[in-house]
């Protein structure tokens, strides 16, 4: 009785994770699904001022896409961390994308040609990605054929030429339009960011 009982509920966890995977609010259903993302907590600029984030935007932005989505989630993070103070990290990471750097990452990184989309998520630091994102693409695996859904935080630039620097560097992938949601409605936790990020999903649906 007890093993019937285990097989039961084995049966029915295994049908729920079906219906989750297939539900209707899920537009990437069906695909393989990897979300990787760069973020820094700690000492960021918000809405003029200079805060301490227990958790960074960019990965609370993350967090909500794939509660919708599920699939994999990578966090790109660097060996050689920045500095705490905002000011003097910032100051680093215009001279990694003044000297075109691609930083060491941590850990074994993901085969993204495993997959059939990549929702990749960044802040937007000088106007474009950080150089850690430019190196995981170009060593976690080939991108030819694949969908890039990009999404960044930002403080009032937007993506800025990120879509397009994606778009040289995946030149055989197909990069849908971003998603960009300033860092200030992230750090003041806006309930209408949901509804933001279901309708950009739905609007890259294929």
């Amino acid at each position: 009785m007890k093993k019937l009982l285990t097989l039961i509920i084995g049966l029915m966890s295994a049908l729920t994770m079906t219906q989750a995977e297939t539900t209707p609010n899920n537009p990437l259903a069906g695909k393989k699904v990897l979300i990787a993302y760069y973020s820094r907590a700690g000492q960021n600029y918000v809405s003029g001022d200079i805060v301490n984030l227990s958790v960074g935007n960019t990965a609370a932005l993350a967090k909500k896409i794939h509660a919708i989505t599920g699939g994999d989630f990578f966090e790109i993070r660097t060996v050689k961390s920045y500095p705490t103070d905002y000011h003097e990290a910032t100051e680093v990471a215009q001279k990694e994308l003044r000297e075109k750097a691609r930083p060491e990452l941590v850990g074994d990184l993901p085969d993204v040609s495993s997959y059939d989309v990549v929702i990749l998520g960044y802040p937007n630091w000088w106007g474009t990605m950080p150089m850690a994102v430019y190196s995981f693409i170009e060593k976690s695996g080939n991108l030819a054929g694949k969908t890039i859904l990009p999404f960044c935080t930002h403080e009032g630039s937007g993506m800025g030429n990120s879509v397009r620097d994606l778009k040289k560097l995946c030149p055989a992938a197909t990069v849908l339009p971003g998603l960009p949601i300033k860092g200030t409605r992230m750090y003041k936790n806006d309930p209408t960011v949901d509804t933001e990020v279901a309708r950009w999903l739905q609007s890259c649906k294929k």
